[in-house]
């Protein structure tokens, strides 16, 4: 009875801490704790964009929006942008919820493959379950998923099949014939004709994907096509939020675009439709530009009329005009574009990219005059690592840099986070926060089920958590987690997907050297 009532208790005190962790997630979007100051104005942002969605109305009867990015958890713009809450788009889309549904899009070549959603470590599929589970629960009306560039691919008839017993409505769109050049088959019975029509009610549909390449623009054509057929009035804009087009060309936050798509090769550059049109700057990316002729035929031809003259024009971002400190937002960005450029090393040594994308990424640090040091616990992780001849993690909390490195007992991450909270909380550095009587049945376990010799960081909260029902220190570091929010740490080694998926949890911004080290 004893040991069962021990086992209850585990349990009820680790579900306890992921409660804390999704509170902290969602509760503490924003930098909390001075880790980062606002340089953008996030409820102004949800306002005017807003305004600006709304004002497409008066041109069309209804609007096929496409949305470039994340629709939930846009972490990049929340780094780059202190003070863009990274559910933003979504708040702002609350806004406007009666008059809006969603369609989803994936592109079958990425379910064959089982493409990965790099930040969160899932495939495109799941991503897509996700997003949708996620949009109903905030009371959104989903219309649908289309499976684009459908081939009759075995894993892509089974996830339909899954959709669909899910009671998701499913469309198959296969390669639209004459597709780019031929604009008078593709707005024909042979072209977007053959697609089925996607029966949509609201005067605002969005059209969103787990990533890029994944047919929403040709969806929204499709449907537009299918809509004028119908005698309705149906039009396109475009929400992107990067790269922004009422900033310089070479500002910080642009260049951590092309930073954040190295993979995908974009390249900011002048939209030189916009300044032919109207004689002023404006900044998008090169795959738009070089769209744009096609795509302004398509539309034409579909409306009947000209609609937009430059890419610029197709566009609903209002980000540049939220902006509210910009030293803060280029500091920001700068660090963003080091981040990606140790991203990319570790990408390259693992296998998953060429040399091109971190030197790309070189390339425009030293267009910003910044180097790989640039972070401030770069080197004091360093020096650590070279003290101790032990990996190490340095985190700055506040003006505060802590370290910490891998013992018997524990992982990097999980001392540098314990040492961390200890400082914060204004506990002795050398206090023994984990009871033994705790540890010993864990790494008992651990050992048992083969599963390495230390404690990662996870373990690491989930003991604290049940020591922190008997030990008030313990609660009182415990408490000091959220105020890790926002905080920048670098690891000398590639950190494990355990320990990593829970730091980005607590919102922590890692970096890591690209080196593997020995459990």
């Amino acid at each position: 009875m004893h040991t069962d009532t021990n086992t209850k208790t585990i349990l009820l005190e680790y579900i306890d801490l992921i409660k804390i962790i999704n509170y902290l997630n969602h509760k503490y979007m924003l930098f909390y704790g001075g880790n980062m100051k606002k340089g953008f104005d996030n409820k102004k942002y949800v306002k005017v964009q807003s305004e600006k969605i709304k004002e497409r109305f008066k041109l069309f009867d209804k609007v096929y929006l496409e949305i470039g990015g994340k629709l939930f958890d846009d972490s990049h713009a929340s780094r780059v942008l202190p003070g863009f809450e990274s559910d933003a788009k979504i708040n702002m889309f609350k806004e406007l919820k009666k008059d809006l549904e969603i369609i989803f899009c994936i592109n079958a070549n990425d379910i064959e493959r089982n493409k990965i959603r790099g930040e969160y470590g899932i495939t495109y599929d799941n991503e897509i379950l996700k997003l949708i589970s996620n949009s109903k629960k905030m009371g959104f009306s989903v219309n649908s998923v289309v499976v684009t560039l459908y081939n009759d691919q075995v894993r892509v008839d089974k996830f339909i099949n899954k959709l669909n017993r899910n009671g998701i409505k499913t469309y198959i769109h296969r390669f639209t014939k004459g597709y780019p050049t031929d604009v008078d088959t593709i707005v024909s019975e042979e072209g977007y004709g053959k697609n089925p029509y996607i029966e949509t009610t609201k005067k605002l549909v969005l059209v969103n994907a787990p990533g890029p390449g994944s047919g929403k623009l040709a969806t929204c054509l499709s449907q537009i096509y299918h809509e004028n057929k119908r005698g309705v009035k149906a039009g396109y804009a475009k929400f992107e939020t990067f790269p922004v087009w009422n900033l310089p060309l070479k500002h910080p936050v642009n260049l951590a675009y092309e930073a954040a798509t190295a993979d995908l090769n974009d390249v900011n550059m002048i939209d030189p439709f916009h300044l032919e049109t109207y004689g002023k700057t404006a900044i998008n990316y090169n795959r738009d530009i070089e769209m744009f002729p096609v795509l302004k035929n398509i539309l034409t031809k579909l409306c009947g009329k000209d609609i937009y003259n430059s890419p610029t024009d197709m566009g609903v971002n209002m980000v540049g005009f939220c902006i509210s400190d910009n030293d803060i937002v280029e500091e920001a960005a700068k660090k963003e574009i080091v981040r990606r450029y140790y991203n990319e090393k570790n990408n390259y040594k693992l296998g998953l990219c060429g040399e091109e994308n971190f030197n790309k990424i070189k390339m425009l640090m030293n267009e910003l005059g910044i180097d790989e040091y640039y972070l401030d616990v770069i080197k004091p992780a360093l020096d650590k690592k070279e003290k101790t001849n032990s990996p190490a993690i340095a985190l700055k909390v506040n003006k505060k840099i802590i370290t910490g490195r891998q013992t018997e007992l524990l992982t990097p991450a999980g001392s540098v986070v314990l040492n961390a909270i200890k400082y914060l909380s204004k506990l002795p550095d050398d206090l023994y926060l984990l009871s033994p009587s705790v540890l010993e049945p864990v790494l008992k376990l651990k050992k048992e089920m083969n599963s390495g010799t230390r404690l990662t960081l996870p373990e690491v909260l989930t003991a604290l958590s049940i020591c922190s029902v008997t030990n008030d220190m313990a609660k009182k570091a415990l408490s000091c987690l959220k105020k890790l929010n926002g905080s920048e740490a670098h690891a000398t080694y590639i950190v494990s997907s355990e320990d990593k998926n829970t730091l980005k949890k607590l919102k922590i911004n890692l970096t890591c050297e690209s080196e593997y080290i020995d459990d």
